[in-house]
């Protein structure tokens, strides 16, 4: 069997933590059961760093006792609970519940030894009485000790919510349980000291210094619907003349509980060979350096309600602006066909456009192909089967639907269409990008054209 560093052990935590993946397919890359990876983000959550420096390999019957009482009080797993008293392996624990299931307390008690024939019964009967004293005083420690644990982790599953569990939230778990318990006590229960104890309660009676930057994070988060992640959020306070890093709004965002939306897999509409393919003129060159030089567009597909919806944008390479767009229930040519007559209004007289797709079979379609030349649009294909040769187009496709289409629930198709329609408008005018100097693509524009 493989043994697994500390740092292993650590780093493959934080993968899961960070990113999403699930335990099965973490636990194929890093060679072990999902379930041991499972306890293994238990201990990190209940014991952060210290979560692999076990400080016992042997356990005393009376903690022992007291862990089977705690599962059997608190109705938590055997996994859980041995993750909570910070025990190597839950396999431990299980033996000791089932030989407690089988014996009863007695189950853990050492063999007593044989006492000699050769004593007398005075003698048997006042070790017997030194014997019973001292127990029944230790099982008042015991169970006063095993109700105060049991408070102890009752309220610190209730703090933190499945977060890691910080000294900040065991001392918030200790102050809470001061009139009940002694302080002194729950400091050890915690295994915090009282100094660090004592000045976390001291830091909670000054006012918070991120409060005000914890508003503004708030308020931009919310305002787009946690489209934002930390970069970005960090690039609207900095247009707004604020001075924070991004490592602060990081840290803040990460105490908030504030996480951007995570992006899906996108739709091919290649379906074969159909009419001719144009050469791949833009080449990966996706920057412009005016309005209406090279445009980008390809077709996607989702499912509502059991029904699939085609879109079909055009995107400016200028500013990463959406030109126009259709939306129709059919992938038919009217729908690539019916986005080129509404983009061709955009066109100004002078203006040398370059529209680069996929090989998708609407932009291999003669009359698609007849109607750039007409308009003196240069035609521009990405290689058979490389979706880097449009990965513009395709990055905006995981965006809308990351922030659009997985982010809320819609009542209907036209609730959808609504939705989608104030999605467009709030991507070209709202939506801020760091390679436009912190502008929205309209906004952006805007600043061209007047330098201009």
């Amino acid at each position: 069997m493989t043994k697994f560093t500390r740092e292993v052990k650590h780093q493959a935590v934080q993968r899961y933590i960070n990113n999403l993946v699930s335990y099965r397919e973490l636990a194929k890359e890093v060679g072990v059961d999902h379930s041991v990876l499972r306890y293994w983000v238990m201990l990190v959550k209940h014991h952060g760093e210290q979560a692999f420096s076990f400080p016992y390999t042997k356990y005393s019957p009376a903690f022992k006792l007291r862990v089977i009482q705690f599962i059997k009080d608190s109705n938590y797993s055997v996994r859980e609970a041995s993750a909570i008293f910070h025990i190597p392996d839950p396999c431990m624990v299980r033996r000791w519940k089932i030989k407690w299931e089988t014996c009863g307390d007695a189950a853990f008690n050492p063999k007593e030894k044989r006492l000699s024939t050769m004593t007398s019964k005075h003698n048997k009967t006042s070790n017997n009485d030194k014997a019973t004293n001292p127990s029944m005083e230790e099982l008042k420690k015991e169970l006063e000790y095993l109700r105060m644990e049991n408070a102890y982790l009752k309220k610190l599953r209730g703090l933190s919510s499945g977060r890691e569990v910080t000294k900040v939230i065991k001392a918030k778990v200790i102050y809470e349980l001061r009139h009940a318990f002694p302080v002194n006590q729950l400091v050890k229960v915690a295994k915090m000291s009282r100094s660090t104890y004592y000045f976390l309660v001291q830091t909670w009676e000054q006012p918070d210094p991120d409060r005000k930057w914890k508003r503004r994070i708030q308020f931009i988060y919310r305002k787009h619907k946690g489209r934002f992640g930390y970069r970005r959020i960090t690039d609207v306070l900095q247009a707004k003349g604020h001075k924070i890093n991004k490592k602060k709004v990081y840290r803040i965002m990460r105490d908030l509980g504030l996480q951007c939306i995570v992006r899906m897999k996108k739709y091919k509409s290649y379906t074969g060979e159909v009419g001719k393919a144009a050469p791949n003129i833009l080449d990966r060159n996706f920057k412009a350096d005016r309005p209406n030089q090279k445009w980008v567009t390809d077709v996607t597909e989702f499912k509502l309600f059991g029904q699939k919806l085609y879109l079909s944008p055009i995107l400016d390479l200028f500013n990463g602006e959406i030109i126009t767009y259709t939306l129709q229930s059919r992938p038919t040519f009217d729908l690539v066909e019916t986005m080129l007559t509404q983009g061709l209004e955009r066109i100004n007289e002078g203006d040398d456009l370059l529209l680069h797709s996929d090989q998708g079979w609407h932009y291999r379609m003669p009359k698609y192909q007849r109607t750039l030349k007409e308009n003196n649009i240069t035609q521009s294909m990405s290689r058979k089967g490389n979706c880097y040769d449009n990965a513009v187009m395709e990055n905006f496709f995981g965006i809308m639907k990351s922030e659009l289409l997985y982010l809320q629930e819609f009542d209907s198709i036209d609730h959808f269409k609504e939705e989608l329609e104030e999605y467009i408008h709030y991507y070209n005018h709202l939506r801020i990008k760091s390679r436009l100097k912190r502008k929205s693509p309209i906004a952006y524009r805007a600043s061209f054209e007047q330098a201009a």
